[in-house]
């Protein structure tokens, strides 16, 4: 199962990814396994040398009990002391955002992929629409053309 960051790459350049663990409890384990988590509107932040990961909405488990989690709770996020800092170098000199792109799992345990992140300005998104446009015209007439012959 994946949950992928489909507005990530149409909202930012992404300069580079990471891999990083994540801590859940049983129930949001549980919920990501049947697809019920949503990464669209997350980001990360580094706080006290930590990373963590905000607004990441795991549903409830349906047969959970009164210890289900809290939906949108902040979640902390595992990685080596030297690439925290290495990113938070990065973010706090060039202005660049932590995007989660994707969460996915490894055998049996939840990864989550970051990206470093510059945003983009609305005539890049433009240009990113208009590239797609063309792409996919050219794919469509593509083919057609075997089609025929």
């Amino acid at each position: 199962m994946e949950i992928k960051n489909k507005k990530a790459n149409f909202d930012y350049e992404i300069i580079d990814t990471y891999e990083c663990g994540i801590v859940l409890k049983g129930t949001e384990i549980k919920s990501i396994r049947g697809g019920m988590a949503n990464i669209k509107d997350s980001y990360a932040i580094i706080k006290g040398g930590e990373l963590f990961l905000l607004n990441m909405h795991i549903s409830h488990y349906e047969k959970g009990n009164i210890h289900n989690h809290d939906e949108t709770r902040t979640r902390k996020l595992l990685m080596h002391r030297k690439e925290i800092n290495k990113l938070s170098n990065q973010v706090e000199r060039e202005g660049l955002t932590l995007v989660p792109l994707k969460v996915y799992f490894k055998k049996n345990l939840v990864k989550v992929l970051i990206g470093l992140a510059k945003g983009k300005k609305t005539y890049d998104k433009r240009a990113a629409i208009k590239e797609q446009d063309i792409k996919r015209q050219a794919d469509k007439e593509l083919k057609d053309f075997t089609k025929k012959y």
